[in-house]
C-alpha cells in the first residue's frame, strides 16, 4: 500500500516472525548465546522466557536457519497436547508415523530413533514454543527424553520456549526434578527507548530505506510510550503511523502521524494497559477461586445427597433389623426367666395350705 510512496522494498513492519528482520537486542543476543551453546556443545537444555510479542519465534526461526544437515529437530508449537499426542507429535516431526501405537510402544520408538540419529553424529533438537500450556504430566516425558546420555553428551537437546507463567511452572515444587536438569535460562526483556529507535530503523533499513529517516526521531518517543518497548506492538503501530503518513501524503511519519496511528487504534499508553490486565488477571484470579469453591460444594453436596439417599434406601431394612432385635431381645429375657425358674424349683412349684410344718 505505502511501498511505492515511500520508496521501500518489502513491508518493515509484519507480523509474521521473519528472521531477516531480526533486531538483536542484548537480551535476544543473550537468549540465542545460550541456545547455540547448549546445541552445539551438547549441554541439555535451556529455557527461554518473554512477554508476549517479545519476538521469542522470530529468534526461533533465525536459530533454525543455522541448522544444517547434520541436525534432526522437532519443533512442537502446538502445546495443548496430553503426553500421548505429544509423543506423537515429537515423532511426527522426527519423521516417523506412529499412530495408533500405545505409550511403551511411543517411547521405544522415540529411544531408538535418538539413539540410532546419535550413533549416526546427528544433532538432535527438541524445540517447544509456548511451553507454558504444557501439563505436567508432558513435562515429566520431557524430562525423561532429556536424561537420554552418554557418559560425556546428551543425546536430545532440548529448548523450552514461553511466557513468563513458564518461569512459575518450572519454580513449583513438583517440578523439582525437571528444574534440576536444566543448564541455562534466560528471560527476553522489553527494549528501552533507544532500543525501540534502533529497532524501527533497524527494520525500516532492512525494507530498503537505506539511511533515509522515514520516521521522525521526535516520534520514537511516543512509539515507546504507547508501545512499551515490546517489538510486536511497536510493528503494530509503525505500520498505521506509515499507512496514516501515506493517506496524508506525508514524506515522513511524524508525531502527529504516530498519533493519527495511536488513535485509529484506539490504544491508552502502555504502563495503562499494564495495570488494567493486572486487575483483570486479579479479578480472573478471583473468579477461579471462587469457581472452584463453588465447584467443590456441589461436589461435595451431591456426595452428601448421595449419601443421604443410600440412607432412605437403607431406611425399611433397617427398621425390619430393629424389629427383629427386639424380638430377639424378648425371647432372650423369657429364655432367662425360664432358666432361672429351672435352677430354683422350690419356689417355682406352688405350696398347698396347712401343708407347712409347725416350728
Amino acid at each position: 500500500m505505502y511501498l511505492e510512496f515511500f520508496k521501500l522494498n518489502e513491508h518493515p513492519f509484519q507480523l509474521t516472525p521473519d528472521s531477516d528482520f531480526l533486531y538483536m537486542s542484548e537480551s535476544h543476543a543473550r537468549a540465542k548465546a545460550y541456545m547455540d551453546y547448549t546445541i552445539w556443545n551438547r549441554d541439555g537444555f535451556v529455557v527461554v522466557t518473554g512477554e508476549i510479542g517479545a519476538g521469542k519465534t522470530t529468534l526461533l526461526q533465525k536459530l533454525l536457519s543455522e541448522f544444517d544437515d547434520t541436525a534432526a529437530v522437532a519443533k512442537i508449537y502446538q502445546t495443548q497436547l496430553d503426553e500421548i499426542q505429544f509423543l506423537q507429535a515429537v515423532l511426527v516431526e522426527f519423521g516417523l508415523k506412529p499412530f495408533n501405537a500405545k505409550k511403551v510402544e511411543l517411547m521405544d520408538m522415540l529411544s531408538t530413533f535418538l539413539i540410532d540419529s546419535f550413533l549416526q553424529s546427528k544433532q538432535l533438537v527438541l524445540i517447544v514454543d509456548e511451553a507454558q500450556n504444557l501439563s505436567p504430566k508432558v513435562l515429566e516425558e520431557i524430562r525423561m527424553l532429556s536424561g537420554l546420555e552418554t557418559q560425556k553428551e546428551k543425546i536430545l537437546h532440548v529448548i523450552l520456549v514461553g511466557q513468563p507463567e513458564l518461569n512459575n511452572i518450572l519454580d513449583s515444587a513438583e517440578m523439582e526434578q525437571l528444574l534440576q536438569r536444566v543448564r541455562l535460562r534466560c528471560h527476553i526483556s522489553a527494549l528501552s527507548e533507544t532500543e525501540t529507535r534502533d529497532y524501527v530503523y533497524h527494520r525500516l533499513r532492512i525494507a530498503g530505506a537505506g539511511d533515509r529517516l522515514i520516521f521522525d526521531p521526535d516520534a520514537i518517543p511516543l512509539v515507546y510510550e504507547y508501545t512499551g518497548g515490546i517489538p510486536r506492538l511497536i510493528n503494530v503501530l509503525c505500520d498505521m503511523a506509515l499507512t496514516c503518513a501515506f493517506t496524508d501524503k506525508k514524506p515522513s511519519v511524524s508525531i502527529a502521524s504516530v498519533k493519527t496511528g495511536i488513535a485509529e487504534l484506539q490504544w491508552k499508553p502502555y504502563s495503562e494497559r499494564i495495570k488494567a490486565r493486572v486487575r483483570s488477571q486479579k479479578a480472573i484470579g478471583k473468579n477461579r477461586e471462587l469457581r472452584y469453591l463453588i465447584q467443590e460444594n456441589t461436589r461435595h453436596l451431591s456426595e452428601l445427597t448421595e449419601s443421604l439417599g443410600r440412607i432412605n434406601e437403607f431406611t425399611p431394612r433397617l427398621a425390619e433389623i430393629a424389629n427383629g432385635i427386639s424380638s430377639i431381645e424378648k425371647l432372650l429375657e423369657r429364655a432367662a426367666a425360664s432358666q432361672k425358674l429351672s435352677a430354683n424349683p422350690v419356689a417355682a412349684a406352688p405350696q398347698k395350705k396347712g401343708s407347712q410344718k409347725p416350728f
